[in-house]
C-alpha cells in the first residue's frame, strides 16, 4: 500500500506605479488578436482512448491492446497508491511503518525478526531500517530487545498494538479493494488474476532486482 500536497506560496506584492510625470514615454504595443497556439492539448489522464490515439499517431507499430493494458495498469497503480496512503494517514501510520508490520506478520507468531532480516526483506540499508524501527518503538508498535540465547542479536517483535494496527489497515484496504473489483464477475476476476500472475512472473524473471530500495 503515495498523497502529495502543494506547498503554499506568499502572493507577490505589487509596487505602486510612479507618478505620471516620472514615467518615461514608451510606444504602445498592440495586443495580439489571437492567443498563441499550444503545441499539444493536455489530455485527461483518465482518457485511455485519447492516450492510445496519440501513441498510434506517433508510433503506428504500437500494439493497441498492449498499450491500453500497460497504461491502465500504470494509472491504476498510481491511484491505488494514493488511496492506500490516505487510508494509512487516516489511521495514523506511515507507509514505511506499515511495511514493517506486514513483514513481521508474514513470518507468523511470535512475529519476530532481526533488524538485518527486516532490512533485507524490505530492500533497505541497515541505517534506514534502524531509523524506521526507532520511530515504531516510540509509537509502541514494536519492541526491540536482546535475544536471551544470544545477547549480541537484537530482536524486533510485533506488539499487541502493532498487530491491532495491522488488522485495522487490512480491514480498510479490503473494503476499498472489494469496491474496486465490484464490476467484475467471478470468471473475469479469475482471468484477471491469472493474467496478472503471468505478467508478474515474467517481470520477476527479467527484472529480479526490481524491488531494490534504499529509502527509509
Amino acid at each position: 500500500m503515495e498523497s502529495d500536497t502543494e506547498s503554499g506560496q506568499d502572493r507577490p506584492t505589487t509596487a505602486e506605479p510612479p507618478e505620471p510625470s516620472e514615467q518615461p514615454e514608451r510606444p504602445e504595443t498592440p495586443e495580439p488578436s489571437e492567443q498563441p497556439e499550444t503545441s499539444e492539448p493536455v489530455l485527461p489522464e483518465s482518457d485511455l482512448e485519447a492516450h492510445l490515439a496519440v501513441f498510434q499517431r506517433e508510433f503506428p507499430e504500437v500494439d493497441p491492446q498492449v498499450e491500453i493494458i500497460v497504461a491502465a495498469l500504470f494509472r491504476l497503480h498510481r491511484r491505488m497508491s494514493v488511496a492506500y496512503s490516505r487510508q494509512l494517514t487516516a489511521l495514523g501510520i506511515t507507509n514505511a511503518e506499515w511495511e514493517v508490520l506486514r513483514a513481521l506478520v508474514l513470518v507468523g507468531a511470535p512475529y519476530r525478526l532481526s533488524p538485518g532480516e527486516l532490512a533485507r526483506s524490505l530492500g533497505l540499508t541497515p541505517a534506514a531500517m534502524t531509523h524506521r524501527i526507532d520511530r515504531m518503538v516510540t509509537d509502541e508498535l514494536v519492541t526491540r530487545t536482546r535475544d536471551e540465547n544470544n545477547r549480541v542479536r537484537v530482536i524486533i517483535e510485533l506488539t499487541d498494538a502493532g498487530r491491532d494496527m495491522w488488522v485495522r489497515v487490512v480491514r480498510e484496504a479490503a473494503g476499498f479493494e472489494a469496491a474496486l473489483l465490484q464490476d467484475l464477475g467471478t470468471r473475469q476476476r479469475d482471468a484477471l488474476a491469472e493474467g496478472l500472475r503471468r505478467m508478474l512472473a515474467r517481470i520477476e524473471e527479467t527484472q529480479p532486482d526490481g524491488t531494490g530500495r534504499t529509502d527509509g
